[in-house]
């Protein structure tokens, strides 16, 4: 058998001194004026050391006729004994990597980048309980008092304590527990020749006994050489590339279910609810009557991070509008959408004030009056080039407004003018936005359609928690 390395890391010393720790700064009270007012405090010291005759000695100042003063605080070391129900798995070993920051030791001081690196293995340490007893030394009953009111409260049953402030050592917490109290020292009848009583309080400390950790130090990755292909050479195009296996995206959506935008509310819906789609009118869609809950959808796959979880919705070209989530705090039917803007399309045209019909009204007729600059999306024919206008869409000077369903009119100051022709624009993709409603339109080349907002089944859609 080889002899086993010698090591000390004074694992018991430690536990001790932080025990001389908690007894280091009572203190008592010595008299009062006749006021009561004024007093005197002294701090009552804490040695460590039983009452043993090298003790004694100590006390006494090497004197046999010196008389040891008081209060004073002793503790000692009682037994240190294996404690079994607390004994784990002995060959266990924990890995844990540690990283350094650089040491300048110019400057004595850490920088900011990257030091050395290390693994350290830890075995399983063994479990013992510490017990300890804290002799009080007092020459009367009113100073025991003061000290065990103090020192009492404290222990209720127990006290934690740590003996280093290392974030590895996984030993270094432990409680001190108020296991009994002993009054008196002094038995009856009470003798004359030593006024000094002595009050014992027993404490036990579990403590955790380490063997050496082994510490390895992590060497440096300083290259990496990847060579990835596919069959033909190229691995860049296959993960881009749908239609090849490696590029391949398989999106599952919860029960097949489908969502529902509108505005920033997005609404869960079960795959045979009907709904306006592929979101072609527009006007929004009421709210459909849905009981389903995104706390119980979502709830399987994970919490949901307000403002961190994400979802994407698929559009028609193969781009997606993405946006955080958060759980309606007045119903939990709905999410609150938050749109990444740079995820939105580019508007193309200015916005529009509305969406209206123009035979039904009009300016001064169940709309504003005419302001320069206000613009409408129409949905119905108005006017003629035979010089048939409605009367609320004439300007100053009675001029007609001819324009056609999905035109996009604005008023000069003194007549409505067309600034979108649809009829002349049959291929040009355009986006504009309705400030009233939020919502962005997207021209087909036949018809305006809701940009991203409205229905999107299974499968268009996906979660990110």
């Amino acid at each position: 058998m080889s002899q086993p390395l010698f090591f000390y890391d004074e694992q018991i010393r430690r536990f001790l001194l932080q025990f001389a720790r908690i007894f280091s700064n009572f203190q008592v009270e010595y008299g009062r004026n006749e006021e009561g007012t004024e007093h005197t405090l002294v701090r009552v010291p804490v040695r460590y050391g039983d009452s043993s005759r090298q003790a004694q000695t100590v006390l006494q100042n090497n004197s046999a006729n010196f008389m040891p003063s008081t209060p004073l605080m002793t503790f000692y070391v009682t037994g240190l004994d294996y404690d079994r129900p607390r004994i784990q798995e002995p060959y266990f070993v924990s890995k844990i990597n540690v990283r350094q920051r650089t040491y300048d030791e110019v400057s004595d001081t850490y920088e900011t980048t990257q030091g050395n690196a290390f693994t350290i293995e830890r075995l399983m340490p063994v479990p013992y309980k510490l017990t300890l007893k804290l002799d009080i030394w007092t020459s009367n009953t009113n100073q025991k008092m003061q000290l065990l009111e103090q020192i009492i409260p404290l222990f209720n049953p127990a006290l934690e304590i740590q003996s280093t402030d290392n974030y590895i050592d996984w030993t270094s917490l432990s409680v001190v527990e108020l296991q009994s109290t002993q009054w008196s020292s002094k038995t009856i009848p009470i003798g004359t020749e030593d006024p000094i009583d002595v009050a014992t309080l027993t404490f036990a400390i579990p403590i955790w006994i380490s063997a050496p950790a082994k510490v390895k130090k992590l060497g440096v990755v300083e290259r990496i050489i990847a060579s990835v292909y596919d069959a033909n050479g190229d691995a860049v195009n296959a993960i881009t590339d749908n239609d090849l296996l490696l590029g391949t995206r398989q999106i599952f959506t919860p029960y097949d279910y489908q969502v529902l935008l509108i505005n920033n509310k997005l609404q869960c819906l079960r795959p045979p609810q009907v709904v306006d789609y592929p979101n072609s009118s527009l006007t929004p869609p009421d709210s459909p009557s849905s009981n389903l809950l995104w706390p119980a959808v979502l709830g399987a796959y994970g919490a949901v991070r307000p403002g961190i979880s994400l979802i994407y919705l698929e559009q028609e070209d193969g781009s997606e509008v993405v946006g955080t989530i958060a759980v309606d705090p007045t119903d939990d039917r709905f999410l609150l959408y938050t749109i990444d803007e740079d995820t939105v399309p580019q508007n193309t045209l200015d916005p529009i004030d509305a969406v209206i019909d123009p035979l039904a009204s009009g300016p001064g007729a169940g709309l504003p009056a005419a302001v320069a600059g206000t613009r409408y999306l129409l949905t119905e024919d108005t006017g003629d080039y035979t010089g048939t206008s409605p009367e609320a869409w004439q300007g100053t000077s009675n001029q007609p407004l001819v324009a056609q369903a999905n035109d996009i009119i604005e008023y000069d100051g003194s007549r409505w003018i067309v600034v979108f022709d649809s009829a002349n624009s049959p291929v040009n993709t355009q986006y504009v936005t309705n400030i009233t409603t939020g919502i962005q339109y997207r021209w087909t080349g036949a018809t305006w359609v809701k940009s991203y907002q409205g229905l999107y089944p299974g499968g268009q859609w996906r979660l990110v928690l």
